[in-house]
């Protein structure tokens, strides 16, 4: 049985809790103190005088004492005694009961007063989390207008300020580094791959040539989707520039559309069931995530096996789920299988190996994990009964209006 979470409070109401408590306890401890010395100043000094008598008892006393009743004076002593204790006894209750009365209502003063220092002294911080948590990728050069004394709040907004200076630069040097790298990497391959292609094409060619031809072909084919694998990893990794409303099922259905062929070819089922569910994030990386799922889900399959897809809402989140058949994975393996350039191989489930073949670079996987971090999301690998993988993937339900489809004139 789960222990309930704790409900956490603010530094605002910690604040104001200990300012109350502190005052609290040394009103106490004032209190306390003002109660002993009142006592024993009283013990000391209190004594009865000849206005506490009444008129009738003096004249008795005079009387007494010039008769010389001892009995009788023992007696007005002790009456004088009880009239003195009971007088302490008055005065004392009334200092207690004024002093825990006036302690009180000072004490829920000091609560409210503490409160409201607390949030201006807290302010500044609220305008350092607030400027945080609208940064992202897109308006990294906004920076935290902090005004006021330079003390260590100022200094903290100064450092952040810094901090997003740094981040901003690095950011940019990023992009800079990925539009180059793809336009540099694609372009000797794009001109490898039409060198070879006409090669294979041209009737004058020898079969030696064409069947060089034909595996350098290969391995720029799988060069080209390493490289487009490395950026889009790299874009995935990074916040999303823009968001937009996207039904999970749309996507599902993109993705399915391109993987027709390849189920075909290697005889696996598609069994798709659909039901509505809309997130909020970029269609296309979306679309990639669910194109990489389904790829994996079919290459490690066996023959004639199937591929299970759902999409829908569960316990207030979406999910795309994909199941399919196949070899046993130990659950040993499942937490590396995400991880850039590993993957198990088609014909030992238990062994990782690095990327190298024709059937993948491994890095399908690495960039659904990407992507769904960028969305906020979670995945959860669980390996099937009888072999395969079930992998689910949670996103946050979509809180924003699906964009209409424009009319066709």
């Amino acid at each position: 049985m789960s222990t309930p979470a704790v409900p956490r409070l603010s530094v605002r109401t910690r604040l104001t809790l200990v300012y109350g408590s502190l005052y609290l306890v040394s009103s106490a401890a004032l209190v306390a103190v003002t109660y002993l010395l009142t006592v024993r100043t009283m013990d000391q000094r209190l004594t009865m005088t000849g206005d506490d008598v009444s008129p009738a008892t003096f004249t008795r006393l005079r009387n007494l004492a010039s008769g010389g009743d001892v009995s009788a004076l023992m007696e007005l002593k002790a009456e004088a005694n009880r009239r003195v204790a009971e007088q302490k006894r008055d005065v004392l209750e009334q200092l207690l009961q004024s002093s825990l009365i006036t302690m009180l209502v000072l004490g829920v003063l000091a609560v409210a007063i503490g409160y409201v220092v607390a949030g201006r002294m807290l302010r500044p911080l609220h305008t350092v989390t607030a400027t945080a948590r609208r940064l992202s990728e897109s308006n990294l050069h906004e920076r935290i207008a902090l005004d006021g004394p330079q003390d260590e709040i100022k200094d903290l907004a100064d450092t952040f300020n810094r901090m997003l200076d740094r981040l901003n630069r690095a950011f940019d040097v990023q992009s800079r580094f990925v539009a180059n790298a793809s336009h540099e990497l694609r372009t000797p391959l794009t001109i490898n791959r039409t060198v070879l292609e006409v090669a294979l094409a041209s009737r004058k060619s020898p079969p030696e040539t064409k069947a060089l031809a034909d595996v350098l072909l290969g391995n720029t084919a799988r060069h080209e989707r390493l490289i487009d694998g490395l950026l889009t990893l790299a874009r995935s990794e990074r916040d999303l520039a823009a968001r937009t409303a996207t039904p999970l099922p749309d996507v599902v259905h993109g993705a399915l559309g391109h993987l027709d062929d390849l189920a075909d070819e290697a005889g696996v089922d598609v069994e798709a069931r659909l039901t509505p569910a809309v997130v909020t994030g970029d269609p296309v990386l979306l679309e990639r995530c669910a194109v990489n799922l389904l790829e994996n889900a079919v290459k490690y399959n066996v023959k004639e096996g199937r591929v299970w897809v759902r999409t829908g809402v569960r316990d207030g989140t979406a999910f795309l789920q994909v199941v399919n058949t196949g070899r046993p994975v130990p659950s040993y393996e499942v937490g590396t299988i995400f991880e850039p350039f590993r993957r198990l191989r088609p014909d030992r489930a238990a062994t990782r190996d690095r990327t190298g073949s024709a059937d993948g670079t491994g890095l399908g996987l690495s960039i659904v994990r990407a992507v769904v971090d960028a969305h906020g999301g979670t995945i959860e690998t669980v390996p099937r009964d009888g072999g395969g993988l079930s992998i689910t993937v949670r996103l946050p339900v979509s809180d924003q209006p699906v964009p209409a489809l424009a009319a066709v004139p």
